[in-house]
């Protein structure tokens, strides 16, 4: 187990082959990829190979965009295990760690758990419709201690409320975000945030990138983007018309801002509240 996170300190590791099982949050690979395009080719063929004898590298926590998933791939020839699971659930879902890893997905649940969508109280059938994530099986946690109220309201007919958005694509779950922090309402339409950033990290100019909802007296909440990029200057009116071209129009950000950085805490994951506070 190692340290607090230091970008080199992983590199100087992976390079001397010490490792054979490699897990850690998407920033964590974010970070990762920054550096690699970054290095000369002979610390990046240690690299590499340190990378490529690895056993298994997972990633978890958070979402990690697709277009993180396939970057990986092609820089590593790693293909990147996510699954899903929470203190309250244990580990719930998984990519097979022999067969289809599908970027974007989370994979579909672990022997022994039983896993639905629900809207409004309403279990979802059909697939490709949007839900939250309930679970419940031996592996759930009772209760929270002395904290009778949040537990009752944490289950629903012995199913636990995850707080999780996704959609299933043949059998396989699509995590869409947090319901409080990364579905924005906005005009009747329910947008996911982690969809729009995949998308902005395309740009060749985007370095990092966070999309939230901000209110707004019409619409409820409108879309916003801080970005993080290298270049000096940076045309915004640019980037929104790109990004137009691949977004449909409501979930195009009405507004970007540049940033030097984006706000993370100690595990390096990423405080969306925070960013709030600069539109």
């Amino acid at each position: 187990i190692m340290g607090p996170f230091q970008v080199d300190k992983i590199v100087e590791a992976v390079s001397k082959n010490k490792y054979s099982v490699f897990t850690a949050i998407p920033t964590i690979y974010f970070s990762l990829i920054d550096k690699i395009e970054k290095m000369e080719r002979g610390e990046l063929e240690l690299l590499k190979t340190g990378f490529k004898q690895m056993r298994l590298m997972m990633s978890g926590s958070a979402a990690l965009a697709p277009e993180i998933h396939k970057k990986w791939t092609e820089l590593t020839g790693q293909v990147l295990l996510e699954r899903y699971g929470m203190t309250e659930i244990g580990m719930a879902l998984s990519n097979p760690v022999s067969g289809e890893r599908r970027p974007g997905f989370v994979g579909q649940p672990l022997p022994g758990v039983e896993i639905c969508l629900m809207d409004e109280n309403k279990i979802i059938e059909e697939e490709g419709v949007e839900g939250e994530i309930m679970i419940r099986g031996p592996q759930v946690f009772l209760g929270y201690w002395n904290k009778e109220e949040i537990t009752k309201n944490s289950f629903f007919e012995g199913w636990f409320k995850t707080g999780d958005i996704s959609t299933v694509v043949d059998g396989y779950y699509k995590i869409l975000g947090r319901d409080s922090i990364d579905i924005i309402k906005s005009g009747g339409y329910k947008i996911s945030a982690l969809e729009i950033e995949d998308i902005l990290l395309r740009h060749p100019l985007i370095k990092e990138c966070a999309v939230v909802g901000i209110e707004d007296n019409k619409w409820g909440e409108i879309v916003v983007a801080a970005i993080v990029t290298d270049e000096k200057e940076v045309s915004l009116d640019q980037i929104k018309e790109w990004s137009s071209d691949l977004l449909s129009e409501y979930k195009v950000p009405r507004k970007f801002k540049v940033l030097s950085g984006l706000p993370k805490n100690t595990m390096g994951k990423l405080i969306k509240s925070e960013i709030k506070k600069f539109f």
